[in-house]
């Protein structure tokens, strides 16, 4: 048996992985946002709730002890993963192709966090120190990707494990 089969014959291992690699997307995303400085727009926030919603889902699963009996569960739980994964790529895609142009946004993506309308005078106030953030000017680029090119990467990849781990677990329970 090869190394990926082996790896992949784990459902707890693909979790596992998954897991990791979920975790450190959303790490490297803080850290782009609160050590250098890049502030999130409403799209990239968006792209995050995938993560938040595979993390635990891949932390059952990995803690899941390895019966046969719940392989099939398993497969389910990766399966869903790899949805999860392939909803966050297309999330990616959309606001990568709303920072190219190729499409609009939405309508919401001028800036986050504005101020409490309640008070007029806190109102105007607050408005001399708001940041607009849109969701249509890449923050940073790596080889041509920006973060949400990046995301729908790493995406793809963290689904297409989680799919293969997914049907190794169905085929054999």
């Amino acid at each position: 048996m090869n190394a990926l089969a082996e790896f992949l014959a784990s459902p707890r291992r693909v979790a596992l992985a998954v897991l990791l690699a979920a975790a450190v997307t959303i790490g490297g995303a803080l850290v782009f946002e609160h050590g250098f400085g890049l502030r999130p727009c409403p799209l990239c926030l968006m792209q995050r709730n995938p993560y938040y919603v595979a993390m635990p889902v891949a932390l059952v699963l990995a803690l899941l002890p390895p019966r046969p009996a719940l392989e099939r569960a398993s497969g389910i739980g990766l399966l869903l993963l790899a949805v999860v994964f392939l909803v966050s790529a297309g999330l990616g895609v959309y606001h990568a192709g709303v920072e190219w142009g190729w499409w609009l946004g939405p309508s919401d993506c001028a800036g986050t966090g504005g101020p409490n309308p309640a008070m007029v005078g806190d109102f105007l106030q607050s408005l001399k120190s708001v940041r607009v953030v849109s969701c249509t000017e890449a923050a940073w680029r790596f080889l041509g990707l920006s973060l949400a090119g990046w995301n729908a990467v790493i995406s793809v990849a963290i689904a297409a494990m989680a799919a293969l781990g997914a049907k190794a677990a169905l085929t054999r329970g």
